[in-house]
Protein backbone atom coordinates (compact mmCIF):
# COMPACT_ATOMS: atom_id res chain seq x y z
CA UNK A 1 0.00 0.00 0.00
CA UNK A 2 1.32 3.11 -0.74
CA UNK A 3 0.21 6.36 1.51
CA UNK A 4 0.04 9.89 -0.79
CA UNK A 5 -0.46 13.04 1.01
CA UNK A 6 -3.08 15.67 -0.36
CA UNK A 7 -2.33 18.82 -2.44
CA UNK A 8 -2.12 21.68 -0.58
CA UNK A 9 -5.23 23.74 -1.21
CA UNK A 10 -5.37 27.36 -1.63
CA UNK A 11 -8.21 28.85 0.69
CA UNK A 12 -10.37 31.17 -1.52
CA UNK A 13 -13.55 32.97 0.27
CA UNK A 14 -16.14 34.16 -1.77
CA UNK A 15 -16.93 36.72 1.52
CA UNK A 16 -13.74 38.69 0.57
CA UNK A 17 -14.73 39.38 -2.72
CA UNK A 18 -18.30 40.17 -2.11
CA UNK A 19 -17.23 42.86 0.82
CA UNK A 20 -14.63 43.92 -1.88
CA UNK A 21 -17.47 44.55 -4.24
CA UNK A 22 -19.65 46.41 -2.01
CA UNK A 23 -17.16 48.75 -0.31
CA UNK A 24 -15.69 49.82 -3.71
CA UNK A 25 -18.84 51.37 -5.08
CA UNK A 26 -19.71 52.78 -1.53
CA UNK A 27 -16.18 54.17 -1.12
CA UNK A 28 -16.88 55.89 -4.67
CA UNK A 29 -20.52 57.00 -3.17
CA UNK A 30 -18.29 58.90 -0.45
CA UNK A 31 -16.09 60.45 -2.76
CA UNK A 32 -19.22 61.53 -5.24
CA UNK A 33 -20.92 62.93 -2.09
CA UNK A 34 -18.04 64.92 -0.57
CA UNK A 35 -17.71 65.99 -4.23
CA UNK A 36 -21.45 67.40 -4.67
CA UNK A 37 -21.45 68.81 -1.09
CA UNK A 38 -18.35 70.80 -2.41
CA UNK A 39 -20.47 72.06 -5.73
CA UNK A 40 -23.31 72.91 -3.50
CA UNK A 41 -20.68 75.15 -1.29
CA UNK A 42 -19.58 77.06 -4.56
CA UNK A 43 -23.23 77.02 -5.52
CA UNK A 44 -23.85 79.43 -2.63
CA UNK A 45 -20.64 81.04 -2.89
CA UNK A 46 -21.58 82.42 -6.36
CA UNK A 47 -25.06 83.07 -5.39
CA UNK A 48 -23.61 85.38 -2.47
CA UNK A 49 -20.93 87.14 -4.67
CA UNK A 50 -23.82 87.93 -7.19
CA UNK A 51 -25.97 89.22 -4.38
CA UNK A 52 -23.53 91.57 -3.43
CA UNK A 53 -22.47 92.87 -6.83
CA UNK A 54 -26.11 93.28 -7.20
CA UNK A 55 -26.13 95.26 -4.26
CA UNK A 56 -23.27 97.72 -5.10
CA UNK A 57 -24.68 98.35 -8.49
CA UNK A 58 -28.27 99.35 -7.15
CA UNK A 59 -27.28 101.16 -4.47
CA UNK A 60 -24.11 103.83 -6.63
CA UNK A 61 -27.05 104.22 -8.68
CA UNK A 62 -29.99 105.33 -6.53
CA UNK A 63 -27.33 107.22 -4.41
CA UNK A 64 -26.03 109.01 -7.72
CA UNK A 65 -29.77 110.11 -8.58
CA UNK A 66 -30.83 110.87 -4.76
CA UNK A 67 -27.35 113.36 -4.59
CA UNK A 68 -28.38 114.71 -7.78
CA UNK A 69 -32.48 115.88 -6.82
CA UNK A 70 -30.58 116.81 -3.39
CA UNK A 71 -27.93 119.20 -4.38
CA UNK A 72 -31.08 120.73 -6.61
CA UNK A 73 -33.10 120.80 -3.50
CA UNK A 74 -29.96 122.48 -1.95
CA UNK A 75 -29.51 125.07 -4.72
CA UNK A 76 -33.02 125.80 -4.85
CA UNK A 77 -33.04 126.79 -1.05
CA UNK A 78 -29.99 128.73 -1.74
CA UNK A 79 -31.41 130.46 -4.62
CA UNK A 80 -34.44 131.65 -2.06
CA UNK A 81 -31.88 134.06 -0.57
CA UNK A 82 -30.72 135.80 -4.29
CA UNK A 83 -31.15 139.60 -3.67
CA UNK A 84 -34.51 141.21 -5.55
CA UNK A 85 -35.88 137.64 -7.01
CA UNK A 86 -39.20 138.42 -5.55
CA UNK A 87 -39.04 141.49 -7.66
CA UNK A 88 -38.19 139.32 -10.87
CA UNK A 89 -40.70 138.75 -13.48
CA UNK A 90 -42.35 135.04 -12.80
CA UNK A 91 -39.79 133.94 -16.06
CA UNK A 92 -37.21 135.51 -14.35
CA UNK A 93 -37.61 133.67 -11.07
CA UNK A 94 -37.84 130.50 -12.22
CA UNK A 95 -34.90 130.22 -14.01
CA UNK A 96 -32.94 131.40 -11.14
CA UNK A 97 -34.85 129.14 -8.80
CA UNK A 98 -34.46 126.15 -10.69
CA UNK A 99 -31.41 126.51 -12.80
CA UNK A 100 -29.58 123.93 -11.64
CA UNK A 101 -32.70 121.17 -11.31
CA UNK A 102 -32.17 118.07 -12.41
CA UNK A 103 -33.68 117.31 -15.77
CA UNK A 104 -34.08 113.38 -16.02
CA UNK A 105 -36.45 111.52 -17.84
CA UNK A 106 -37.13 109.94 -13.90
CA UNK A 107 -37.28 113.13 -12.18
CA UNK A 108 -41.35 114.26 -11.12
CA UNK A 109 -41.86 117.57 -10.40
CA UNK A 110 -39.76 120.40 -8.16
CA UNK A 111 -42.04 123.29 -6.59
CA UNK A 112 -41.28 125.58 -3.26
CA UNK A 113 -43.97 125.37 -1.26
CA UNK A 114 -44.71 128.42 0.97
CA UNK A 115 -45.27 128.52 4.56
CA UNK A 116 -49.58 128.02 3.73
CA UNK A 117 -49.00 124.78 1.94
CA UNK A 118 -49.81 126.66 -1.85
CA UNK A 119 -47.14 126.57 -4.68
CA UNK A 120 -44.70 129.42 -4.90
CA UNK A 121 -42.92 128.17 -7.79
CA UNK A 122 -42.75 125.52 -10.01
CA UNK A 123 -39.67 123.77 -12.36
CA UNK A 124 -42.71 122.75 -14.46
CA UNK A 125 -45.17 125.43 -15.50
CA UNK A 126 -45.28 129.55 -15.50
CA UNK A 127 -47.56 130.54 -13.80
CA UNK A 128 -47.10 127.53 -11.21
CA UNK A 129 -49.73 125.43 -11.45
CA UNK A 130 -52.27 125.46 -8.29
CA UNK A 131 -52.13 123.16 -5.26
CA UNK A 132 -51.98 122.64 -1.56
CA UNK A 133 -49.96 120.58 0.16
CA UNK A 134 -50.54 121.38 3.83
CA UNK A 135 -51.50 118.00 4.65
CA UNK A 136 -48.49 116.02 3.59
CA UNK A 137 -46.46 114.39 5.91
CA UNK A 138 -42.97 115.88 4.49
CA UNK A 139 -44.75 119.48 4.80
CA UNK A 140 -45.42 118.81 8.60
CA UNK A 141 -42.39 116.96 9.22
CA UNK A 142 -40.09 120.42 8.15
CA UNK A 143 -42.86 122.86 9.82
CA UNK A 144 -42.09 120.92 12.87
CA UNK A 145 -38.40 120.24 12.78
CA UNK A 146 -35.31 123.02 11.90
CA UNK A 147 -32.85 120.89 11.89
CA UNK A 148 -33.97 117.62 9.57
CA UNK A 149 -32.38 117.95 6.18
CA UNK A 150 -33.01 116.05 3.32
CA UNK A 151 -35.89 114.14 4.33
CA UNK A 152 -37.34 110.67 1.91
CA UNK A 153 -40.91 110.51 2.72
CA UNK A 154 -43.18 107.59 1.89
CA UNK A 155 -44.78 106.73 -1.82
CA UNK A 156 -46.86 109.14 -2.40
CA UNK A 157 -49.61 109.93 -5.99
CA UNK A 158 -48.52 113.06 -7.39
CA UNK A 159 -51.43 115.88 -7.31
CA UNK A 160 -49.98 117.16 -10.60
CA UNK A 161 -48.96 113.94 -12.73
CA UNK A 162 -51.07 111.25 -10.94
CA UNK A 163 -47.97 109.24 -10.77
CA UNK A 164 -46.32 106.86 -8.03
CA UNK A 165 -43.57 109.15 -6.57
CA UNK A 166 -41.04 109.25 -4.19
CA UNK A 167 -40.75 112.88 -2.44
CA UNK A 168 -37.43 114.38 -1.35
CA UNK A 169 -37.91 117.91 0.93
CA UNK A 170 -35.69 120.27 2.31
CA UNK A 171 -37.12 123.04 4.70
CA UNK A 172 -37.03 126.89 3.48
CA UNK A 173 -36.02 128.91 6.74
CA UNK A 174 -37.14 132.81 6.59
CA UNK A 175 -34.34 135.42 7.27
CA UNK A 176 -35.70 135.17 10.65
CA UNK A 177 -34.76 130.96 11.33
CA UNK A 178 -38.94 130.43 11.07
CA UNK A 179 -40.37 127.97 8.52
CA UNK A 180 -40.61 129.48 5.45
CA UNK A 181 -41.89 126.47 3.23
CA UNK A 182 -40.70 123.51 1.69
CA UNK A 183 -38.58 123.06 -1.53
CA UNK A 184 -39.74 119.65 -3.35
CA UNK A 185 -38.40 117.09 -5.39
CA UNK A 186 -40.09 113.76 -6.71
CA UNK A 187 -38.40 110.75 -8.15
CA UNK A 188 -40.75 108.56 -9.77
CA UNK A 189 -41.19 105.17 -8.96
CA UNK A 190 -40.72 103.87 -12.28
CA UNK A 191 -37.34 104.80 -11.83
CA UNK A 192 -36.55 101.75 -9.69
CA UNK A 193 -39.03 99.64 -11.52
CA UNK A 194 -37.05 100.11 -14.47
CA UNK A 195 -33.56 99.78 -12.91
CA UNK A 196 -34.32 96.09 -11.24
CA UNK A 197 -36.09 94.83 -14.29
CA UNK A 198 -32.82 95.16 -15.43
CA UNK A 199 -31.18 92.40 -13.32
CA UNK A 200 -31.68 89.15 -13.00
CA UNK A 201 -31.93 87.47 -9.72
CA UNK A 202 -34.26 84.40 -11.03
CA UNK A 203 -37.55 83.19 -11.28
CA UNK A 204 -37.98 83.12 -7.46
CA UNK A 205 -35.44 86.41 -6.29
CA UNK A 206 -36.78 89.46 -5.99
CA UNK A 207 -35.30 92.92 -5.21
CA UNK A 208 -37.08 95.03 -2.66
CA UNK A 209 -36.19 98.77 -1.43
CA UNK A 210 -37.55 99.85 1.99
CA UNK A 211 -37.52 102.92 4.39
CA UNK A 212 -35.84 102.31 7.60
CA UNK A 213 -39.61 102.42 9.05
CA UNK A 214 -40.55 99.06 7.35
CA UNK A 215 -42.33 100.50 4.67
CA UNK A 216 -41.74 99.03 1.04
CA UNK A 217 -41.30 101.65 -1.83
CA UNK A 218 -40.87 98.94 -4.74
CA UNK A 219 -40.67 95.66 -5.10
CA UNK A 220 -39.15 93.36 -8.07
CA UNK A 221 -41.14 91.59 -9.46
CA UNK A 222 -43.69 94.59 -9.59
CA UNK A 223 -47.15 94.32 -7.75
CA UNK A 224 -49.33 97.31 -6.80
CA UNK A 225 -50.43 95.99 -3.38
CA UNK A 226 -46.77 95.88 -2.05
CA UNK A 227 -45.97 99.60 -2.59
CA UNK A 228 -46.16 101.27 0.61
CA UNK A 229 -46.89 98.27 2.71
CA UNK A 230 -44.98 98.11 5.93
CA UNK A 231 -43.75 95.09 7.16
CA UNK A 232 -41.92 96.70 10.33
CA UNK A 233 -41.89 94.57 13.27
CA UNK A 234 -41.30 91.10 11.54
CA UNK A 235 -38.39 88.90 12.27
CA UNK A 236 -36.64 89.77 8.76
CA UNK A 237 -37.06 93.54 9.12
CA UNK A 238 -35.66 93.49 12.27
CA UNK A 239 -32.09 91.85 10.93
CA UNK A 240 -32.22 94.49 7.76
CA UNK A 241 -32.45 97.24 10.50
CA UNK A 242 -30.00 95.64 13.31
CA UNK A 243 -26.79 96.26 10.84
CA UNK A 244 -25.63 98.37 8.25
CA UNK A 245 -25.16 95.43 5.77
CA UNK A 246 -24.88 91.41 5.85
CA UNK A 247 -26.69 88.25 4.75
CA UNK A 248 -28.69 85.74 5.82
CA UNK A 249 -31.06 83.15 4.70
CA UNK A 250 -34.61 83.20 5.92
CA UNK A 251 -38.51 82.55 4.70
CA UNK A 252 -39.96 85.84 3.37
CA UNK A 253 -42.81 87.54 4.93
CA UNK A 254 -44.67 87.96 1.91
CA UNK A 255 -45.27 84.87 0.62
CA UNK A 256 -43.31 82.60 2.80
CA UNK A 257 -40.35 81.42 0.15
CA UNK A 258 -36.85 80.82 1.31
CA UNK A 259 -33.81 83.37 0.34
CA UNK A 260 -30.99 84.39 0.99
CA UNK A 261 -30.78 87.70 1.68
CA UNK A 262 -28.39 90.03 1.21
CA UNK A 263 -29.06 93.99 2.19
CA UNK A 264 -27.17 97.19 2.68
CA UNK A 265 -28.34 100.76 3.73
CA UNK A 266 -27.87 102.87 0.25
CA UNK A 267 -25.41 105.60 1.39
CA UNK A 268 -26.79 108.41 4.04
CA UNK A 269 -29.99 108.02 2.96
CA UNK A 270 -32.56 105.92 5.76
CA UNK A 271 -33.26 103.41 2.47
CA UNK A 272 -32.76 100.14 3.18
CA UNK A 273 -32.25 97.66 -0.59
CA UNK A 274 -32.42 94.20 -0.05
CA UNK A 275 -31.46 91.56 -2.64
CA UNK A 276 -33.00 88.01 -2.24
CA UNK A 277 -32.56 84.75 -4.11
CA UNK A 278 -34.61 82.27 -3.57
CA UNK A 279 -32.46 78.77 -2.47
CA UNK A 280 -34.42 76.76 -4.62
CA UNK A 281 -32.71 79.15 -7.69
CA UNK A 282 -29.63 78.85 -6.10
CA UNK A 283 -29.75 75.12 -6.04
CA UNK A 284 -31.50 74.34 -9.37
CA UNK A 285 -28.32 74.14 -11.37
CA UNK A 286 -26.62 71.96 -8.39
CA UNK A 287 -29.38 69.75 -7.84
CA UNK A 288 -29.52 68.85 -11.45
CA UNK A 289 -25.87 68.10 -11.58
CA UNK A 290 -26.29 66.10 -8.39
CA UNK A 291 -29.41 63.95 -9.81
CA UNK A 292 -27.86 63.11 -12.81
CA UNK A 293 -24.38 62.71 -11.19
CA UNK A 294 -26.29 60.92 -8.43
CA UNK A 295 -28.28 58.43 -10.96
CA UNK A 296 -25.10 57.54 -13.23
CA UNK A 297 -23.14 56.58 -9.96
CA UNK A 298 -25.97 54.56 -8.49
CA UNK A 299 -26.80 52.67 -11.30
CA UNK A 300 -22.52 52.01 -12.25
CA UNK A 301 -22.25 51.06 -8.11
CA UNK A 302 -25.93 48.55 -8.12
CA UNK A 303 -24.03 47.61 -11.52
CA UNK A 304 -20.62 46.68 -9.45
CA UNK A 305 -22.49 45.26 -6.11
CA UNK A 306 -24.72 43.11 -8.94
CA UNK A 307 -21.85 41.76 -10.88
CA UNK A 308 -19.72 41.28 -6.39
CA UNK A 309 -22.94 39.59 -5.61
CA UNK A 310 -23.46 37.49 -8.29
CA UNK A 311 -19.51 36.70 -8.58
CA UNK A 312 -19.80 35.85 -5.42
CA UNK A 313 -22.46 33.66 -5.70
CA UNK A 314 -20.14 32.08 -8.61
CA UNK A 315 -17.36 31.32 -6.08
CA UNK A 316 -19.37 29.44 -3.27
CA UNK A 317 -20.86 28.03 -6.19
CA UNK A 318 -17.59 26.37 -7.46
CA UNK A 319 -16.16 26.19 -4.17
CA UNK A 320 -19.86 23.80 -3.34
CA UNK A 321 -18.63 22.20 -6.40
CA UNK A 322 -15.04 21.59 -5.45
CA UNK A 323 -16.15 20.64 -1.75
CA UNK A 324 -18.15 17.87 -3.41
CA UNK A 325 -15.70 16.65 -5.65
CA UNK A 326 -13.44 16.75 -2.95
CA UNK A 327 -15.93 14.58 -0.87
CA UNK A 328 -16.45 11.92 -4.12
CA UNK A 329 -12.80 11.94 -4.13
CA UNK A 330 -12.51 10.24 -0.92
CA UNK A 331 -15.98 8.65 -0.88
CA UNK A 332 -16.46 5.74 -2.51
CA UNK A 333 -19.71 6.31 -4.89
CA UNK A 334 -21.52 2.32 -3.98
CA UNK A 335 -21.38 2.50 -0.28
CA UNK A 336 -20.92 5.89 1.16
CA UNK A 337 -17.42 5.01 3.06
CA UNK A 338 -14.28 6.76 2.91
CA UNK A 339 -12.47 5.54 -0.51
CA UNK A 340 -8.91 4.23 -0.32
CA UNK A 341 -7.61 7.51 -0.87
CA UNK A 342 -9.19 8.82 1.93
CA UNK A 343 -8.53 5.95 3.97
CA UNK A 344 -4.44 6.20 3.15
CA UNK A 345 -4.52 9.45 4.22
CA UNK A 346 -6.15 8.79 7.71
CA UNK A 347 -4.33 5.82 8.14
CA UNK A 348 -0.65 7.81 7.76
CA UNK A 349 -1.92 10.66 9.97
CA UNK A 350 -3.22 7.76 12.37
CA UNK A 351 0.41 5.89 11.96
CA UNK A 352 2.47 9.23 12.87
CA UNK A 353 0.51 10.11 16.09
CA UNK A 354 0.85 6.63 16.91
CA UNK A 355 4.40 6.93 16.69
CA UNK A 356 4.71 9.78 18.43
CA UNK A 357 2.53 9.77 21.44
CA UNK A 358 3.14 5.68 21.97
CA UNK A 359 -0.45 4.69 22.16
CA UNK A 360 -1.89 1.61 20.28
CA UNK A 361 -3.28 1.82 16.47
CA UNK A 362 -5.43 -1.02 15.16
CA UNK A 363 -6.51 -1.72 12.20
CA UNK A 364 -9.01 -4.44 10.75
CA UNK A 365 -9.30 -5.53 7.15
CA UNK A 366 -12.69 -7.11 6.11
CA UNK A 367 -13.36 -9.36 3.24
CA UNK A 368 -16.50 -10.47 2.03
CA UNK A 369 -16.66 -14.24 1.84
CA UNK A 370 -17.04 -16.37 -1.05
CA UNK A 371 -18.47 -12.94 -2.29
CA UNK A 372 -17.55 -14.05 -6.59
CA UNK A 373 -20.05 -16.57 -5.69
CA UNK A 374 -23.10 -13.62 -4.71
CA UNK A 375 -22.18 -12.16 -7.69
CA UNK A 376 -22.26 -15.20 -10.45
CA UNK A 377 -25.10 -16.50 -8.80
CA UNK A 378 -27.35 -13.62 -8.19
CA UNK A 379 -25.95 -10.94 -10.47
CA UNK A 380 -24.20 -7.68 -9.70
CA UNK A 381 -27.29 -6.16 -8.39
CA UNK A 382 -27.49 -8.31 -5.69
CA UNK A 383 -23.54 -8.39 -4.98
CA UNK A 384 -24.02 -4.06 -4.46
CA UNK A 385 -26.62 -4.82 -1.96
CA UNK A 386 -24.60 -6.77 0.02
CA UNK A 387 -22.21 -4.19 0.00
CA UNK A 388 -23.89 -1.40 0.74
CA UNK A 389 -25.57 -3.59 3.37
CA UNK A 390 -21.66 -4.82 5.06
CA UNK A 391 -20.92 -0.73 5.05
CA UNK A 392 -23.74 0.05 7.17
CA UNK A 393 -22.55 -3.10 9.32
CA UNK A 394 -18.98 -1.45 8.98
CA UNK A 395 -20.21 2.40 9.99
CA UNK A 396 -22.22 0.99 12.56
CA UNK A 397 -19.26 -0.66 14.49
CA UNK A 398 -17.58 2.39 14.61
CA UNK A 399 -18.77 5.15 17.22
CA UNK A 400 -15.92 7.76 17.43
CA UNK A 401 -14.69 10.81 15.54
CA UNK A 402 -11.67 9.61 14.69
CA UNK A 403 -12.54 5.77 13.74
CA UNK A 404 -12.78 5.59 9.95
CA UNK A 405 -14.34 2.91 7.93
CA UNK A 406 -13.51 2.82 4.90
CA UNK A 407 -13.75 0.38 1.08
CA UNK A 408 -10.42 -0.47 0.01
CA UNK A 409 -11.26 -2.71 -2.88
CA UNK A 410 -13.66 -4.66 -4.55
CA UNK A 411 -15.31 -6.37 -1.66
CA UNK A 412 -12.21 -5.53 0.43
CA UNK A 413 -12.64 -2.84 4.01
CA UNK A 414 -10.98 -1.59 6.29
CA UNK A 415 -11.73 -0.04 9.60
CA UNK A 416 -9.12 1.96 11.20
CA UNK A 417 -8.99 2.75 15.19
CA UNK A 418 -6.58 5.00 16.64
CA UNK A 419 -5.91 4.87 20.36
CA UNK A 420 -7.46 1.48 20.27
CA UNK A 421 -5.85 -1.98 21.74
CA UNK A 422 -6.38 -5.34 20.90
CA UNK A 423 -9.49 -5.92 23.19
CA UNK A 424 -10.94 -2.81 21.78
CA UNK A 425 -10.25 -4.19 18.36
CA UNK A 426 -11.68 -7.69 19.00
CA UNK A 427 -14.96 -5.93 20.54
CA UNK A 428 -15.43 -4.10 17.31
CA UNK A 429 -14.48 -6.91 15.11
CA UNK A 430 -17.30 -8.96 17.12
CA UNK A 431 -19.93 -5.99 17.06
CA UNK A 432 -19.32 -6.35 13.06
CA UNK A 433 -19.81 -10.02 13.03
CA UNK A 434 -23.12 -9.93 14.72
CA UNK A 435 -24.53 -7.19 12.72
CA UNK A 436 -23.18 -8.89 9.33
CA UNK A 437 -25.11 -12.20 10.62
CA UNK A 438 -28.42 -10.55 10.57
CA UNK A 439 -27.82 -8.75 7.82
CA UNK A 440 -30.79 -9.21 5.50
CA UNK A 441 -30.04 -9.40 1.16
CA UNK A 442 -33.37 -8.97 -1.15
CA UNK A 443 -32.85 -11.87 -2.88
CA UNK A 444 -34.33 -15.57 -1.52
CA UNK A 445 -31.99 -18.49 -0.76
CA UNK A 446 -29.19 -15.95 -0.70
CA UNK A 447 -28.14 -17.95 2.09
CA UNK A 448 -26.24 -15.71 4.91
CA UNK A 449 -23.82 -12.85 4.29
CA UNK A 450 -20.22 -13.33 6.49
CA UNK A 451 -17.21 -12.04 6.09
CA UNK A 452 -13.33 -12.43 7.48
CA UNK A 453 -11.48 -10.18 9.13
CA UNK A 454 -7.62 -9.62 9.68
CA UNK A 455 -6.57 -7.24 13.05
CA UNK A 456 -3.42 -5.86 13.70
CA UNK A 457 -1.88 -3.68 16.66
CA UNK A 458 1.03 -1.12 15.70
CA UNK A 459 3.01 0.54 16.00
CA UNK A 460 5.12 -2.02 18.21
CA UNK A 461 7.52 -3.91 16.27
CA UNK A 462 6.03 -2.59 12.85
CA UNK A 463 8.86 0.18 11.26
CA UNK A 464 6.28 1.39 8.78
CA UNK A 465 2.16 1.76 8.05
CA UNK A 466 2.89 -0.41 5.12
CA UNK A 467 4.02 -3.10 7.23
CA UNK A 468 1.08 -2.84 9.38
CA UNK A 469 -1.30 -3.14 6.76
CA UNK A 470 0.80 -6.60 5.84
CA UNK A 471 0.19 -8.04 9.03
CA UNK A 472 -3.52 -7.45 9.06
CA UNK A 473 -3.64 -8.38 5.35
CA UNK A 474 -1.46 -11.59 5.97
CA UNK A 475 -4.01 -12.30 9.35
CA UNK A 476 -7.10 -11.75 7.02
CA UNK A 477 -5.84 -14.74 5.02
CA UNK A 478 -5.23 -16.74 7.62
CA UNK A 479 -9.04 -15.64 8.94
CA UNK A 480 -10.01 -17.19 5.01
CA UNK A 481 -7.82 -20.00 5.19
CA UNK A 482 -8.70 -21.05 9.07
CA UNK A 483 -12.84 -21.75 7.72
CA UNK A 484 -13.63 -17.95 6.98
CA UNK A 485 -16.31 -16.02 9.48
CA UNK A 486 -13.95 -15.20 11.76
CA UNK A 487 -11.35 -12.75 13.01
CA UNK A 488 -7.38 -13.99 13.22
CA UNK A 489 -5.06 -11.47 15.31
CA UNK A 490 -1.37 -11.01 13.61
CA UNK A 491 1.12 -12.89 16.54
CA UNK A 492 4.16 -10.41 18.47
CA UNK A 493 6.78 -12.39 17.09
CA UNK A 494 6.73 -14.82 14.35
CA UNK A 495 9.42 -17.71 14.31
CA UNK A 496 10.15 -20.44 11.46
CA UNK A 497 7.06 -22.63 12.92
CA UNK A 498 3.82 -22.78 10.68
CA UNK A 499 2.19 -19.55 9.80
CA UNK A 500 -0.88 -20.82 12.26
CA UNK A 501 1.39 -20.53 14.91
CA UNK A 502 1.63 -17.36 14.98
CA UNK A 503 -1.90 -16.06 15.01
CA UNK A 504 -4.87 -16.24 16.92
CA UNK A 505 -8.21 -17.36 15.88
CA UNK A 506 -11.18 -15.70 17.09
CA UNK A 507 -14.39 -17.58 16.15
CA UNK A 508 -17.24 -15.44 15.34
Amino acid sequence: MVLTRPPARRPRSAATWIALGVLAPVGMLLVSALMLLDLRHDAWDRAEQTSKNLLQVIERDITRNAEIIDLSLQAVVDNLRTPGLDAANPEMRQRVLFDRAATARDMGVMLVIDERGDIAADSGAVPPRKGNYLDRDYFRVHRERADLGLHVGRPIVSRLTGERVLPFSRRIDKPDGSFGGVALGTLKLSYFSRLFDQLGVGPGGAINLFLRDGTRLMRHPYAEADVGASIAGSPTFARFVAARGGTFVGASVRDGVERHHAFTQVGDLPLVLDVALATADIEAGWRAKAAVIGAVLLALCGLTVSLALLFGRELRRRAAVQAELARQSRTDALTGLANRRRFEEVFGKAWEGARRTGKPLSLLLVDVDHFKRWNDRYGHAVGDEVLKGLARCLSGSVRRPDDIAARVGGEEFAILLPDTDEDGALRVAGKMHEAVAALAVPSAGAGAVTVSVGLAVGPGTSGTAEALYRQADAALYEAKEGGRNRTCRAGRSRGTGARAAALRVVNA
